[in-house]
């Protein structure tokens, strides 16, 4: 994309350092009761109250203070940034059409947020309300609000006032992706995304993950939860046999036998174009044990330990019985990569992907006995790969 800044003077990000405020000045016994807050404010920065530009893609940080939310005492708070183009901040409050939330998350009411995170969201939410036209040197507004809800916990959401910085610009700066996600109407029932995985080792270059799709069925992934590349925006090799793949009419992947599917993306960066490259690879759905609970056999993509894939997307994974006792060792099998890399256990009945996790000796040693899942003789693990739930039994 081109850039069209050279002739544009603008000043440094003034970088306001505001006093902590809290509202929980109240005093507490010794058994405070948890509130649940009904208002924070946002602090207005300086920047946009003296009519400057701001370069958001050259600038390094803009500084937003808050008060924290009332809890009725102080307790660690999270902080996630959302952005919007609508002055009304969401007509719709759906994420992805109406506003972004910066992946980078907070812990202080004083909080120097990454420019340029901000500056790719402005730059995809002005590419999805006006498609071919390049936001380079435009002067806009753009809307920020905070959502706050109590650290390690699903308590306390809450929504910030909303605040206008009313000149900024903007450029398509390339970065590597923080997350991929998946979406199609095989996935979730066509409700919500899927989240891809990252292989152990990878620095948001290496993603993956399994999903069924119905013949001539699509999918669409994308960096967020809008999920909106296609079958153009990535190389994509089919190594199933039998299987092809082609451009739906909505323009993603579309797959003309139905079935389970994994998929391994990979993003490399090209500094010199600003762009990042995608490969899509798929490759047939294959998920083993290994370990313990196969017999003390460590032999990767053993076909003795595959697990029997279900009928559709609402049908589950289910092992061969169990031949040992011990901690459960499971993965998908990715050609190229060794099992450890795309292993994954269970968590409160979830899929934990291990991701940059270190598993040197086993997971309850080295992670915690809660990542950590018995097996006996016998048993046999159940994988929902859809919504990514499991259980042994």
């Amino acid at each position: 994309m081109k850039k069209s800044f050279k002739n544009i003077v603008l000043p440094a990000l003034a970088l306001v350092t505001l006093p902590f405020m809290t509202s929980c000045s109240k005093d507490i016994d010794s058994n405070p009761t948890l509130q649940e807050p009904t208002t924070f404010h946002l602090n207005t920065p300086a920047l946009a109250l003296g009519g400057n530009v701001y370069d958001l893609e050259k600038g390094e940080t803009l500084n937003l203070t808050t008060s924290q939310p009332d809890y009725g005492f102080p307790l660690a708070t999270t902080y996630q940034v959302q952005i919007s183009l609508n002055k009304n901040f969401s007509d719709k409050d759906v994420e992805g059409v109406e506003y972004t939330t910066l992946e980078s998350t907070y812990n202080k009411a004083n909080m120097n947020v990454d420019a340029q995170e901000i500056n790719n969201a402005v730059v995809e939410m002005f590419l999805d309300n006006n498609p071919g036209v390049s936001p380079s040197g435009v002067i806009m507004p753009i809307y920020v609000r905070l959502r706050a809800h109590i650290t390690n916990s699903d308590r306390g959401y809450i929504n910030s006032n909303v605040i206008e910085i009313p000149k900024v610009v903007v450029g398509y700066v390339a970065s590597l992706p923080k997350n991929i996600f998946l979406a199609g109407s095989s996935i979730r029932n066509g409700e919500s995304v899927k989240q891809l995985a990252q292989i152990s080792g990878s620095k948001n270059e290496d993603f993956f993950g399994m999903f069924y799709v119905g013949e001539n069925g699509s999918i669409k992934w994308g960096a967020s939860t809008k999920a909106n590349k296609g079958y153009k925006d990535a190389t994509v090799n089919c190594n199933a046999t039998g299987v092809t793949v082609s451009e739906a009419a909505d323009g993603g992947i579309k797959f003309d036998k139905a079935g389970w599917y994994t998929i391994h993306l990979n993003a490399s960066l090209d500094k010199a174009n600003n762009k990042v490259d995608y490969t899509a690879n798929i490759y047939p759905a294959k998920a083993y044990i290994i370990g313990a609970a196969a017999g003390n056999a460590w032999n990767d993509g053993d076909a003795e330990w595959e697990l029997t894939p279900g009928a559709n997307a609402s049908e589950m994974f289910v092992s061969p019985a169990f031949a040992g006792s011990g901690e459960l060792r499971a993965y998908i099998k990715i050609p190229g990569y060794e099992w450890w890399k795309t292993e994954f256990t269970l968590y409160s009945g979830n899929i934990f992907w291990r991701e940059q996790k270190a598993i040197n000796s086993n997971w309850a040693s080295d992670l915690g006995a809660e990542y950590s899942v018995s097996c006996n003789p016998g048993q046999k693990l159940y994988i929902d790969f859809d919504n990514d739930k499991g259980e042994v039994k």
